[in-house]
C-alpha cells in the first residue's frame, strides 16, 4: 500500500523515461535487422524486459546498460526457441511477437499471465492464417496461449473486419517486409489509435524499409526487403508525461517536463492541446514542455479519445475535479487493456466521491469534490498513477499494489515525491 500526501510544492521539474511504445517497436525492428543497432534513452521496465527476453530466445543478442541497449539482429531469421515465450501481461509484445514469429523456422508458443489470456488476439491470427501461417489457440480460440508455425508470409492483401486494437495492424506491418511480395493491410471503417500505426511505420522507415504508403483505410509495405541496423534515440514517453501535466492542472501548479520531443509521433502529445483548451497554460521550448494550471473550464464537455486511449484514466481523474459533466468516448476497447479500464475507473471514481457511469463507448464523469480513499489498481499501472496524482490534491489517497507502475514507469513514485518534498 502506498499513501500519497498532499502536494507541498506548487512547481516541480521531471525527466521522462523513454517511450514504451517507441521502445517496443524499435526493439522488434532491431532484432529483425541485419547488423547492430543502438537504442539511446530506451525504457527499461517490466514490459520491455519481457519483450527483450522473448527476442533473445528467438536469437537476437541484446546487451543492456543504464544509457542504452545494443541489439545484434537476426537478419529476419529466427531460431526456434526451446521454451514458450512468456510475455507477462504485455499485450503489445503478444501481438507483435505473434506476427513476427511467423518468420521462424519452427513452432513458437506465446503465453502470459491470467489477464493476458483474457486479451484477444483472434483478428491477428485470422490475418496470419490468410497468409498461409498455421496458428493454434490451446485453451480458447482467439486467446493465448497460442502456437505459431513458422513459414513465409504470402503477401497480397489482408483485411480486418473489426479492430479493437491497432496493435493487430502494427504487428502485421512489422513482419511485412519479409513477405514474398508486397503486403497491404486494409483497415476497418472505424480505426482506433491511428497514431500508433503511424509510429510503427515511422520506426520501420528509420530501419531502412522503403516505399511504405498509408492512405485512408490502407497501409502498403513493399516486399521483400529487410531491416538494417541503426542508432535510434527513443523519445520521452508522452503517456508518462500526462501524469505530471495532470498534477499541474488539478493542483493549480506548474510542471516542467524534460526529455520532451515536440515533434514526437506519439498520439498522446495531443493531451497538451486538450489541457490548453481546458484553461491551462501550455509552453513548449527545446526539449521541455511546461504546463501551468489555472481555473479549469466548467460546463458539459465531450471528448473523443480514440487517438489517445491510454490517457483516458488521466482525463477521467482530471474530470473529477472539473465543474461539469464530461463524456469520454470512442474507447470501448479499453475493456481489454491491462484491466477493464472503463469499469475500473467508474468503480474507483465512486470511491473518491465522484459519480461516473459506464457507457458502451466509454464513460461519463460528473465533476465534484474528490476525497482520499483506498484505490484498487487491478494490477493496472495507469489506474495507479492517475489516482496517485489525485491524492496530491485530496491527501489520504492509498494505492494498492503500487509496484504495478513498474510495467511502464519504474521511477514513478520517486518522481511524484518531487511534489511533496
Amino acid at each position: 500500500m502506498k499513501e500519497v500526501k498532499k502536494a507541498g510544492k506548487r512547481a516541480a521539474t521531471f525527466r521522462l523515461p523513454g517511450s514504451k511504445s517507441h521502445t517496443q517497436r524499435t526493439l522488434v525492428a532491431a532484432a529483425l535487422a541485419e547488423g547492430e543497432s543502438r537504442l539511446r534513452n530506451p525504457l527499461l521496465s517490466e514490459d520491455t524486459e519481457l519483450l527483450m527476453g522473448a527476442l533473445r530466445n528467438l536469437g537476437a543478442e541484446i546487451e543492456v546498460s543504464p544509457e542504452d541497449v545494443v541489439v545484434r539482429g537476426t537478419g529476419g531469421r529466427w531460431k526456434q526457441p526451446d521454451r514458450p515465450l512468456f510475455v507477462g501481461n504485455n499485450g503489445t509484445a503478444l501481438r507483435f511477437l505473434a506476427a513476427v514469429a511467423a518468420l521462424s523456422e519452427g513452432t513458437v508458443v506465446l503465453d502470459g499471465t491470467d489477464r493476458l489470456r483474457e486479451r484477444p488476439v483472434g483478428p491477428l491470427l485470422g490475418m496470419l492464417r490468410s497468409q498461409g501461417i498455421a496458428t493454434r489457440c490451446t485453451r480458447e480460440e482467439g486467446y493465448p496461449p497460442v502456437e505459431i508455425d513458422g513459414g513465409t508470409l504470402r503477401g497480397g492483401t489482408v483485411s480486418l473486419d473489426r479492430m479493437d486494437s491497432s496493435q493487430y495492424v502494427s504487428a502485421m506491418l512489422l513482419a511485412a517486409p519479409y513477405a514474398r511480395r508486397d503486403l497491404e493491410v486494409v483497415l476497418p471503417g472505424r480505426t482506433v489509435s491511428l497514431p500508433y500505426i503511424d509510429m510503427t511505420l515511422e520506426t520501420m522507415e528509420r530501419f531502412g524499409i522503403k516505399g511504405i504508403r498509408r492512405e485512408k483505410g490502407r497501409c502498403l509495405v513493399p516486399a521483400p526487403q529487410g531491416y538494417g541496423g541503426r542508432e535510434v534515440l527513443i523519445d520521452g514517453d508522452a503517456s508518462s508525461a500526462s501524469y505530471f501535466f495532470l498534477a499541474a492542472a488539478v493542483g493549480n501548479g506548474r510542471a516542467v517536463v524534460e526529455n520532451w520531443n515536440p515533434r514526437t509521433a506519439q498520439g498522446d502529445r495531443a493531451f497538451l492541446a486538450l489541457l490548453a483548451a481546458l484553461g491551462c497554460l501550455v509552453e513548449e521550448a527545446g526539449d521541455r514542455a511546461v504546463v501551468t494550471g489555472g481555473d479549469l473550464k466548467a460546463g458539459d464537455l465531450s471528448f473523443d479519445m480514440g487517438a489517445m486511449p491510454d490517457l483516458v484514466p488521466t482525463l477521467a481523474v482530471l474530470s473529477a475535479f472539473r465543474k461539469g459533466r464530461t463524456e469520454i468516448g470512442n474507447v470501448a476497447h479499453l475493456r481489454i487493456k491491462e484491466s477493464n479500464r472503463i469499469l475500473a475507473l467508474v468503480n474507483e471514481l465512486g470511491k473518491i466521491g465522484v459519480a461516473a457511469e459506464e457507457r458502451p463507448d466509454g464513460l461519463v464523469v460528473h465533476g465534484g469534490t474528490p476525497r482520499g480513499a483506498e484505490i484498487e489498481t487491478y494490477g493496472d499501472h495507469r489506474i495507479a498513477m492517475s489516482f496517485a496524482v489525485a491524492g496530491l490534491v485530496t491527501g489520504g489517497m492509498r494505492i494498492r499494489n503500487p509496484g504495478c507502475v513498474g510495467k511502464s514507469f519504474p521511477r514513478f513514485w520517486q518522481e511524484l515525491e518531487k511534489w511533496t518534498q
